[in-house]
């Protein structure tokens, strides 16, 4: 199907033909916008006639007579100093909807004008560590975007640069090494569960041993040095590690009801080979140079507290690298193996600074140049109800896996509770609850600009009630129910009705559904398509309590049209939340 013009795209064709013709000089753009005193208001025209030197009213009279009205548009009018009201017939708002209804896959949602290719990196757990919340906004963050571009036409890499490598494998190695069985498993498969219970258990085995013996110390640092150097034995225990996190990993993002590909999944360790090319070409190019032994880059406006510059580490002074030797070296491959033109990083705002060093450097030594940008999607602290960093009692960063468990057992009480209701089997309550739970989290999360932090309300999130993701659920599954009853009526467009109030207004937010995806996707803010979402639901609040679908009073028409408005309002939901990486259940 072809991509449906939205009715203020239309709106603002028809206005600017009407502006130019008037001032044929001037820029033509009305600036158009929805209003509470029309359907759309333009107000350009006041800087065009400040521009021109011309009265603001006289000049918006003269664009109103070249508008030509009848099809699209019912009226226009002045209002004020020069502003111009417009309303919509309402047989251009149904027979638009009636496009988007069509396309049963995008409901008319174009693609991008120029897609590209976006390498996105998310998702980044640590080997051999348990997840905790501050995991969750890049997982979930990123997640969304990928969901959005991709919409969009955008072909996305994703990364998950996991943390797999560096010194504190020596002592794990080590340990392995003289304890060869404790990571083989009696049975074909393990939980993440009981994947993460080995690592954990190992870890701490480890660690004893590495705190009070000096000898098995010595040893651990040794096997650092065998990492390092390519050792096949070394890196033969390294790897049962990884696989070990892997079984965890999958687990926990399976629960978040994400898609996490293993050759997705390219940790620090996938760029080892790179690091001495990328160091000598910095070096030779003379983007870094030696400093007390270390390879750095400096930056006029970067500075200490001292007032002494802050470099960029690149090598040390040791011949070990740093993280941005990793983080350059991964650009490189991005960009020239990968042939990106964007490359988006969603990591913790507090490492601001590091990736503005480390994209300055790339963009000094040619790698980002006008064709090849990198953009930090950066994104705040989870909070909890106190306004602090979100902690468990004892003051420990809290499990992810607990965090997830504890929304799904919330919000499956919730579901339970009107499960005899809608008539919901056991099997339903338990789906329905996963679902409900975590979207819950999910929402809250992608509700709040990423830049934000946010406080993590479970009460609040698993509410029917606000701004939440239960609240747009119930909406879309109230809607299923209404086509359930509906009996012979089916939902048919007739644009040769005339609309309720409530009517128009759903159908006119229904039509800012692809600008709204266009928008979202280019500036990688999904908050908006959440607060699109959350208004299209009150929308149909309204339109509850003013239009009744299926009343026997209705004539046949009026029921199928109303059928047919809120079967786009549930696949404009539906659509909308899988872009969010939600799920919408049918019954609720």
């Amino acid at each position: 199907m072809a991509s449906v013009t939205s009715l203020s795209a239309t709106v603002e064709q028809h206005l600017a033909s009407a502006i130019s013709a008037t001032v044929p000089e001037a820029s033509a753009d009305p600036l158009l916008r929805r209003s509470d005193r029309a359907d759309f208001q333009a107000n350009g025209i006041l800087a065009l006639a400040k521009k021109a030197k011309a009265n603001p009213r006289e000049l918006a009279t003269q664009v109103v007579s070249r508008v030509v009205t009848g099809e699209v548009i019912k009226d226009i009018e002045v209002s004020g100093p020069g502003f111009l009201n417009v309303t919509i017939t309402d047989r251009a708002i149904t027979e638009n909807l009636a496009a988007r209804y069509a396309d049963t896959d995008r409901l008319g949602v174009p693609y991008a004008d120029a897609p590209g290719t976006t390498v996105i990196d998310y998702a980044q757990p640590n080997v051999a560590k348990e997840m905790h919340v501050g995991h969750l906004r890049s997982a979930v963050i990123g997640d969304s975007v990928v969901q959005l571009l991709e919409f969009t036409g955008e072909t996305v890499v994703r990364r998950h640069h996991i943390g797999d490598w560096g010194t504190q494998f020596g002592m794990l190695i080590q340990y392995l090494d003289e304890h060869p069985h404790e990571l083989d498993h009696k049975a074909s498969e393990v939980s993440g569960e009981e994947a993460m219970s080995n690592l954990d258990r190992l870890y701490k085995a480890a660690r004893r041993l590495f705190d009070s013996d000096e000898e098995f110390k010595t040893r651990a640092r040794r096997r650092v040095v065998d990492l390092q150097a390519g050792d096949p034995h070394t890196l033969a225990m390294w790897q049962k590690f990884v696989d070990e996190s892997k079984i965890y990993f999958f687990s926990v993002f399976e629960k978040l009801d994400m898609e996490i590909r293993d050759p997705d999944i390219v940790g620090e360790s996938g760029y080892n080979d790179m690091l001495a090319e990328t160091c000598r070409l910095l070096e030779e190019s003379g983007v870094a140079v030696r400093s007390e032994g270390a390879l750095c880059v400096f930056f006029d406006d970067i500075k200490g507290p001292d007032g002494n510059p802050v470099p960029l580490i690149v090598q040390k002074s040791d011949g070990g690298y740093g993280y941005a030797a990793t983080d350059l070296s991964a650009i490189r491959d991005r960009v020239f193996h990968l042939k990106a033109n964007t490359l988006l990083y969603v990591v913790d705002a507090r490492q601001s600074l590091h990736f503005k060093m480390v994209f300055e450097t790339a963009r000094r030594a040619g790698w980002l140049n006008g064709d090849v940008k990198a953009v930090q999607l950066a994104f705040g602290t989870v909070l909890g109800k106190d306004g602090k960093p979100f902690k468990t009692r004892e003051g420990e960063t809290v499990k992810l896996v607990d965090l997830l468990d504890e929304a799904v057992e919330r919000a499956t009480a919730v579901v339970r509770d009107k499960a005899e209701k809608v008539g919901l089997t056991e099997q339903e309550i338990a789906e329905n609850g996963r679902y409900v739970g975590i979207g819950a989290v999910k929402y809250a999360d992608l509700s709040t600009s990423a830049v934000r932090d946010y406080k993590f309300d479970l009460d609040q999130m698993v509410s029917l009630n606000g701004d939440t993701s239960v609240y747009l659920q119930y909406a879309y599954a109230r809607i299923q129910s209404i086509l359930r009853k509906s009996g012979e009526a089916r939902p048919v467009a007739h644009p040769e009705l005339d609309l309720a109030p409530a009517e128009r207004a759903l159908g006119l937010h229904l039509d800012q559904f692809g600008e709204t995806v266009l928008e979202v996707a280019s500036a990688y803010e999904p908050h908006k398509l959440a607060a699109y979402l959350y208004q299209l639901a009150s929308h149909l609040t309204t339109f509850y309590d003013q239009c009744q679908v299926l009343s026997a009073d209705n004539p046949a028409e009026v029921v199928e049209n109303r059928l047919f408005l809120v079967d786009l309002t549930a696949r404009t939901l539906h659509r909308g939340m899988a872009l969010l990486g939600i799920r919408t259940p049918e019954k609720l």
